[in-house]
């Protein structure tokens, strides 16, 4: 699965999109945290997730991109991965 982050302007934004296509619960907090509970149990990750058009989101907000960045490092579920790739 390929999602595209170049139309996202904040990180309320982003966590809205990996939301709605990552199929997140309604009461997803919409922070840190709660992406990291989703994506490691609430929910079955495709095999592959790429992130590309984050660079403008990486120019407005490092700091959440570098969040994510880690988190996609740290992601280590059998047969799965999360990639931020361009």
């Amino acid at each position: 699965m390929t999602i595209d982050l170049q139309q996202t302007c904040t990180p309320a934004e982003l966590h809205a999109l990996l939301q709605e296509r990552l199929e997140f619960p309604a009461w997803y907090g919409g922070n840190w945290d709660a992406f990291w509970d989703a994506i490691t149990g609430l929910v079955e990750m495709p095999s592959e997730v790429r992130l590309v058009g984050w660079q403008n989101l990486a120019a407005a907000y490092p700091h959440d991109i570098a969040i994510l960045r880690e988190l996609a490092a740290e992601y280590t579920q059998p047969g799965r991965c999360l990639v931020l790739a361009g």
